[in-house]
């Protein structure tokens, strides 16, 4: 099977377990995933992943452990897809887009790696807008 969206995948994957309470949520592997899991576990809203390759398995694995709070909270509230294949959306410095007021993240590809939208504008960085999660 062929994705036109590999990273909207993704997020859909992310967003219906969270949706049903599941514990783990298992997507296809590859390095931008791998990068928007590692920001997603460094801001807290999943608790860890890793990738399992199996010979038994054609296609390597990204497993993601969901994250709740005490009371069966969700932590994610609500994550959407803003550059799609039809339509990207980039931004400098001055335009990096705040979530929620600066209560959620905004994941931006840059020319130094994947990272928040905090972390770019620290660094004085712009790039493409992959997704917000709040």
């Amino acid at each position: 099977m062929h994705l036109t969206d590999p990273i909207a995948d993704m997020l859909t994957r992310i967003r219906n377990a969270n949706t049903v309470y599941h514990e783990m949520v298992d997507m296809p592997l590859s390095k931008m995933k791998v990068e928007v899991a590692r920001i997603l576990k460094d801001e807290g809203y999943i608790r860890n992943y890793k990738t399992i390759t199996d010979a038994k398995k054609p296609v390597p694995v990204l497993r993601l452990f969901m994250n709740y709070g005490p009371n069966r909270e969700r932590v994610i509230q609500g994550i959407r897809r803003i550059s799609k294949p039809g339509r990207r959306v980039f931004v400098g410095t001055e335009e990096l887009p705040k979530v929620m007021g600066g209560l959620g993240i905004a994941l931006v590809s840059t020319s130094h790696g994947m990272m928040t939208d905090a972390q770019a504008r620290k660094q004085g960085l712009g790039g493409e807008v992959v997704c917000f999660v709040w």
